[in-house]
């Protein structure tokens, strides 16, 4: 396996897909990828790459749409006040988990106006229930 966390990746938006395909056909229509940092930065590159193969696929279009500005907060805000259809998706951070405690105001609630679908990236430094241990140099 030449890429195994790209293809663990692949298979869960897959499932999502499955999932929402029983229900109605999805996407049926181009799905807006709001990436909320400007292009070229890590989290575009990741949503890029990704987002083409979903594209490959699905045989649907899926267009990046960069919203930076305000640590993250424009493109989620947008998000959060798009309708909840599954055609405009954020790609989210750990800052948007922080931005709550940072902003004295956002214009939009992380917990109600946005659900999480799936973990895209996961770098060495992260913490997860199966590997609670840090890395050793």
């Amino acid at each position: 396996m030449r890429h195994p966390i790209r293809s663990l990746l692949l298979a869960a938006l897959g499932g999502f897909f499955a999932v929402m395909a029983q229900a109605q056909p999805y996407p049926s229509k181009p799905v807006r990828v709001v990436v909320p940092y400007p292009p070229g930065g890590p989290t575009d590159i990741v949503a890029r790459v990704l987002f083409q193969q979903v594209a490959e696929s699905t045989g649907q279009q899926f267009v990046i749409d960069n919203r930076a500005g305000a640590g993250g907060n424009i493109g989620a805000e947008h998000v959060a006040k798009s309708p909840a259809d599954g055609y405009t998706v954020l790609i989210g951070t750990t800052a948007h988990a922080i931005n709550m405690s940072l902003f004295k105001s956002l214009n939009y609630d992380v917990q109600k106006d946005l659900a999480p679908v799936s973990l895209l990236t996961q770098g060495p430094w992260s913490w997860s229930p199966t590997h609670n241990s840090l890395p050793t140099a």
